[in-house]
């Protein structure tokens, strides 16, 4: 038995019972507290619905949210806003930050104008015909119409983090529920197959998780019912899927990291508030990009890299300067001011992943239960309406009398079943395939899957991550050598410095040239737009288990592909990990291509801090 085992037996947990105990606050979380909540007082302020544990009371609802601050969401999305809108009927965007109807929407396809970009040979005849017999607009094709299954018609585009904001000021309002930000959950409490609630992450210990000075044991929460809504990486969700298994044939195999900028635009900029443009084909063919404009002159600007994207040394935030210097975007940002930074994981896998949503004494919603749609590139709406439609079936529970059992909660997977959510989840499913096999096949696949109502596809099942990298030599070929690519690895290994610059610079990407204001370091970003903290007292959140693995790893994929290079190259074993530059996007989670024990050999678990901004 390991020395962390042994000490763990031996610590005294404080309890405290609640009725319902619920993990993560975003989309999904504010969908089930806000139905929730009011139905749980009298207008009198008596409970409608009496506490179990504490009779007399109202019903005890407690929400533990990771970070710091309810509006730390990392997100500006455009969302069709149909389960939000039910929810309120009456909504007007003027009353939450940074909101505003869609007013105009458009798909643009990118040509590449530095002659850098990665190009299939069917692309680079498509480009060289655009440029022969169409007219376009700064290396840009307009396209006549966006497509019916992206298009965002009668929508908002929102800050996620305003938006967080403005949802939790309504609840915490009425007193119905409580939320408690800076309150990492570290597992579920399992016993035999049941969970009977959850275990709060231990504080004042050190990096590895050993008790410090000012130790306090993380509280165990009993509750009737565990509510959980931790995201695309949260660790309770992934303590499920372990302990509790997945339904036969599914499987999370495919994320995407996204990065963006809130940008405060240039007074004479003329962009409407709600203008949507979404992108494709720059920086490389296979990253999908956005800009969304906000009231006020500000724009969210962002792209999407995906886990099929077989580069080796993905590297989103070089990508994501070029992408905002390509000339059909920079002739809106030019000049623009940097207000706020950020990057998130996305769980692509939507309904293919999806988990059990209940069982005895839990329940899932939002994109840790596969509600993310991947052919819409919708994610909000879908998670709001899983947290209406499982608030929904626990009233009728606790209005009934019934326990929260897996027989009785199959009245929210029901629910669920028979909602626009699982219809449009089940055109998506396989929509993406085609991706595995290039860009164009998987561009002509999600037609196919959106036209046909998902009964025809592209593809086939898509590997894991790891399972399709390619080398650097097959990555590079026909641009670098082989003896090219190793003289770099040697020049980076020695200054510990990522391999992805060296390489991009040697392709004939442009370096990027700092103004101070907008084109800023990896570094600077951190402090001008990201506002990184990590509170003291709790252990290191990345965990590499085996560092002679990590030593023979040849990708260090962990490494470049770190959305804020908090974790960087040593000279021999484990990467060295700085939280106090990590933002959670847990994109180090599912890149690790290295195992131990069948489980990956980095660990992302329960943690504290990250990304300090409510703009995004």
């Amino acid at each position: 038995m390991s020395l962390s085992n042994l000490i763990e037996m031996k610590i005294e947990r404080s309890a405290v019972d609640v009725d319902i105990a619920c993990v993560g606050f975003g989309p999904a979380m504010g969908g089930f507290l806000t139905t929730l909540s009011r139905k749980l007082l009298n207008e009198d302020g008596s409970p409608a619905i009496e506490s179990q544990v504490m009779p007399g009371m109202p019903l005890q609802v407690i929400c533990y949210e990771r970070a710091d601050d309810i509006g730390f969401g990392v997100s500006g999305v455009v969302t069709r806003a149909r389960g939000i809108r039910a929810t309120f009927p009456a909504l007007d965007p003027m009353q939450i930050p940074m909101a505003s109807p869609v007013s105009c929407e458009k798909l643009v396809y990118l040509l590449d104008p530095v002659g850098a970009s990665r190009r299939s040979r069917a692309l680079r005849f498509a480009d060289a015909l655009l440029r022969r017999v169409a007219k376009l607009d700064h290396h840009a094709f307009e396209l006549p119409y966006t497509p019916g299954f992206l298009h965002k018609k009668d929508g908002l585009v929102l800050s996620i983090g305003q938006f967080n904001q403005w949802v939790g000021a309504e609840l915490m309002s009425n007193g119905a529920v409580q939320i408690w930000p800076g309150m990492p959950v570290r597992s579920a409490l399992i016993e035999e197959g049941k969970v009977s609630g959850i275990r709060l992450a231990d504080q004042g210990v050190d990096a590895e998780g050993n008790p410090n000075a000012g130790f306090t044991p993380g509280m165990d929460i009993h509750a009737a019912l565990t509510v959980v809504a931790d995201g695309p990486v949260g660790a309770v969700s992934r303590d499920l899927d372990k302990k509790l298994g997945m339904p036969t044939g599914n499987e999370v195999r495919e994320w995407a990291l996204g990065m963006k900028f809130v940008i405060e635009l240039r007074p004479d900029v003329e962009l409407e508030p709600g203008t949507v443009i979404h992108t494709f084909g720059f920086p490389e063919p296979e990253i999908f990009g956005f800009l969304y404009v906000h009231p006020g002159g500000v724009a969210s600007v962002g792209i999407f890299v995906p886990s099929w994207f077989d580069c080796p040394v993905r590297t989103s935030y070089r990508y994501l300067q070029h992408y905002i210097q390509h000339p059909y975007l920079w002739r809106y940002l030019e000049g623009g001011k940097l207000r706020s930074w950020g990057a998130k994981s996305l769980q692509e896998s939507g309904k293919r992943g999806e988990p059990f949503l209940a069982g005895d004494g839990y329940a899932r919603i939002g994109e840790c239960s596969g509600s993310t749609n991947v052919l819409t590139g919708s994610g909000v709406d879908e998670a709001w309406t899983t947290g209406v439609q499982l608030a929904e079936t626990v009233l009728d529970l606790l209005q009934s009398n019934k326990p929260f059992t897996r027989q009785n909660l199959m009245q929210y997977e029901a629910r669920r079943r028979d909602s626009w959510v699982e219809k449009e989840a089940r055109v998506a499913e396989k929509s993406r395939d085609g991706f595995h096999s290039g860009v164009v096949t998987g561009l002509i696949g999600m037609s196919v899957a959106a036209f046909s109502g998902g009964r025809l596809s592209l593809g086939k099942k898509p590997l894991r991550p790891c399972e399709h990298l390619v080398s650097l030599t097959d990555f590079y070929r026909g641009k670098l050598s082989f003896d090219e690519i190793r003289a770099l690895e040697k020049e980076c290994a020695a200054q510990s410095a990522p391999l992805h610059d060296a390489l991009m610079n040697r392709c004939g990407w442009p370096e990027i040239v700092p103004d101070g204001s907008l084109l800023v370091s990896h570094q600077d970003v951190l402090l001008m737009g990201g506002k990184v903290q990590a509170p003291a007292g709790y252990a290191n959140h990345v965990i590499f288990r085996d560092t002679e693995v990590c030593g023979r790893c040849g990708t260090k994929l962990c490494v470049e592909m770190c959305s804020a290079q908090a974790i960087t190259r040593s000279l021999e074993g484990a990467p060295n990990f700085d939280r106090e530059k990590c933002v959670f996007c847990g994109a180090c989670a599912w890149n690790c291509p290295e195992e131990v024990d069948g489980q990956p050999n980095l660990q992302f678990v329960a943690g504290a801090g990250g990304l300090h901004s409510a703009e995004n």
